[in-house]
């Protein structure tokens, strides 16, 4: 199981720092809103200033506080529309091809889920997170559905997709992903955003700096013996050698 979950934490911090500054742009393009979805169609659509109706909708499951576990889409009896539960079968069929059962198991109880969280929510996240790296679909909604259950979905939209990278925005997001986010390997999830996010990323020969560039800033990223960041740094210009 330990070799699982070090799979399952390795999938979630590769996600942790672009699917936050996905949600952060979720924000600022929906404003206060109302959400309502349609899983006989499927759709997925927001109400208030600026509404969306969303392109694409994919409900990954459902995280319950009674039985507490996770129960995926694809395992789910009620007769949801095919296409709502077609990514979840995809991530059925890759759990099955690397033996990981958190994906091929129709059920995982919040105990076997790192750090055996109490909170559907919390558990929600973990299987939204690990889904984001797996099918590079980064905006999501975790939504309540009655009785503390949770349910998380994709949701793909135009208005969606982050605009290019820009020096303020990225800082804010690797330091506020380092204050909030719950990182397990901090070289992998700073390496894993600067890549996705079309950035250099260097480490130094001995691993203890990551140099991160980007359009018009640079920033360096130097951890400790234990691996964590412990200095971020960042200044505005191209790299100089």
């Amino acid at each position: 199981m330990t070799d699982l979950l070090h799979v399952f934490t390795d999938l979630t911090d590769d996600a942790a720092l672009l699917s936050l500054e996905h949600q952060v742009h979720l924000e600022e393009v929906l404003g206060e809103h109302n959400w309502q979805v349609e899983l006989s169609k499927p759709e997925f659509s927001f109400t208030g200033a600026t509404p969306r109706t969303c392109t694409r909708m994919h409900l990954l499951g459902s995280a319950a506080p009674g039985p507490r576990s996770w129960l995926w889409a694809w395992a789910n009896p009620s007769g949801f529309h095919p296409e709502a539960s077609r990514l979840s079968e995809s991530l059925r069929d890759w759990g099955r091809r690397h033996d990981l059962a958190l994906f091929a198991e129709p059920e995982v109880p919040f105990a076997e889920l790192p750090g055996q969280p109490d909170e559907p929510h919390l558990a929600a996240t973990f299987f939204i997170e690990a889904a984001k790296t797996l099918t590079g679909v980064w905006t999501h909604y975790n939504a309540p559905a009655g009785g503390g259950t949770r349910g998380g979905f994709l949701i793909e939209h135009p208005d969606f997709e982050l605009p290019e990278p820009e020096p303020a925005r990225v800082m804010r997001i690797l330091q506020q992903g380092l204050a909030e986010i719950p990182l397990t390997n901090h070289r992998r999830a700073f390496y894993s955003y600067a890549v996705r996010r079309g950035m250099s990323a260097v480490f130094s020969d001995d691993r203890e700096t990551l140099t991160i560039t980007g359009p018009r800033f640079t920033a360096h990223v130097a951890f400790d013996d234990l691996g964590r960041v412990k200095d971020l740094q960042a200044r505005l210009g191209a790299a100089t050698g």
